[in-house]
């Protein structure tokens, strides 16, 4: 795994590896990997749990991690009450200290993370700061609307081993300096979760959720655009004043995540879906629920990466909503259009015609969590991950004109 100082342990008899959750989607995401981790003998896999799973107001969601049968090794509390630019400062302020805590107590040989959230920087560099070597899932993606691109690309920085979703992702991670022996292509975790999950009947959803999943219903999801926060209440308001208009639809809505703007939305979510009752406002479906839903949906409306993800491994059509998706790569199932009511109306009705099941999807087959123990073990079995790391140079190449690379000095 390169040159440079590694770290190594004196009598050690198992592996140690700390996996980090903050919120409901990344659990879900992350639930098919946590179960592998747990089954290679001689690993002791230590769940943490922290965020917005410990918010009462965003359904204290560690209780379905508790439903799952998956054990909690420690909860770490940092969320603040609100979710100003200065609430998320202090969060990542309360995770760099609650997790180099952490760190300096149980001394794991390998953090996994994934994704992009802002209290995922401030733990990683906990574990900088305590020579905790960091596997990043999720790297090289891009999400022009929101801050996240920063932080994913910081993560990437820090981190050692990175499992990328797709090859065009793989190649981002290794233009930013990241050795190529150390960046693996092995797709999406959430296509694995939809290839092995046995998901819910129509019938059997619509009674445990509560609404009336045999008429035509549309799976509404959407977040805070952090880098237009600013709007985040223009761009809500006109997400419904769409939905009112074509009232032919029944709307499941979810709660935004405890991003900036969160609560605003959250609070006039709860205003409208209150007033029509073709609308109904949840704090969290679970994965289960959740993927059952998009299934049988419709369309999926928002701007959450589950319409960019799961939504097309499932075949079922995508409103993909402004910005804040904007650099990924998209199936044919994917509708984008801007956070305007007319705009909205129209791929609205472009999803209406879109057939269900015939898109492939660009973030692989599944099997995602197989490829990453695999390749784990190959890690392990060399007794030894690098700390040290060197940037890899991309260079041109003149006389063919193709790019190459060669490791930096």
């Amino acid at each position: 795994m390169g040159g440079g100082v590694y770290l190594k342990k004196e009598n050690q008899q198992r592996i140690k590896i700390c996996v980090v959750t903050a919120t409901r989607a990344e659990y879900g995401i992350l639930k098919p990997l946590i179960r592998r981790l747990e089954e290679v003998d001689g690993w002791d896999t230590q769940l943490v749990v922290t965020g917005a799973h410990l918010v009462g107001k965003l359904g204290d969601t560690y209780r379905e991690i508790e439903q799952d049968g998956i054990q909690i090794h420690k909860k770490i509390p940092i969320n603040t009450e609100g979710n100003t630019e200065f609430d998320i400062s202090q969060i990542m302020a309360n995770a760099l200290v609650g997790f180099g805590r952490y760190f300096q107590e149980e001394r794991p040989d390998l953090l996994v993370v994934l994704g992009d959230r802002t209290e995922l920087l401030a733990i990683c560099l906990a574990a900088v700061n305590a020579h905790v070597p960091i596997a990043h899932i999720h790297g090289g993606e891009l999400t022009f609307g929101a801050v996240d691109d920063c932080m994913r690309h910081a993560i990437t920085k820090l981190s050692h081993l990175h499992f990328a979703a797709a090859e065009e992702y793989r190649n981002r991670i290794i233009q930013m300096g990241e050795e190529p022996g150390r960046v693996f292509n092995v797709g999406a975790l959430g296509v694995e979760n939809i290839r092995n999950e046995e998901l819910m009947t129509i019938e059997a959803l619509g009674e445990d959720v509560g609404f009336p999943a045999s008429q035509d219903y549309v799976v509404v999801t959407f977040q805070p655009v952090t880098l237009e926060w600013e709007q985040v209440k223009e761009q809500v308001q006109e997400l419904f004043a769409a939905m009112r208009e074509r009232a032919d639809f029944f709307y499941l809505v979810t709660k935004a995540n405890a991003d900036a703007g969160g609560d605003l939305i959250n609070q006039f979510m709860e205003q409208e879906t209150a007033k029509f009752p073709n609308m109904k406002l949840v704090s969290s479906l679970g994965m289960k629920r959740y993927l059952s839903a998009v299934n049988h949906a419709r369309f999926v409306l928002g701007n959450s990466s589950s319409g960019v993800i799961e939504a097309p491994a499932l075949g079922t059509p995508t409103v993909n909503i402004g910005s804040r998706q904007g650099g990924r790569i998209l199936a044919n199932s994917v509708i984008c259009c801007k956070p305007e009511r007319s705009s909205i109306l129209n791929a609205m009705d472009i999803a209406m015609y879109k057939e269900h099941g015939v898109c492939e999807s660009p973030y692989g087959n599944g099997g995602t969590s197989g490829r990453i123990v695999q390749i784990l073990k190959r890690v392990f079995q060399e007794g030894k991950i690098c700390l040290g790391k060197k940037f890899y140079d991309i260079k041109w190449e003149a006389d063919n004109g193709t790019f190459g690379g060669n490791p930096g000095a």
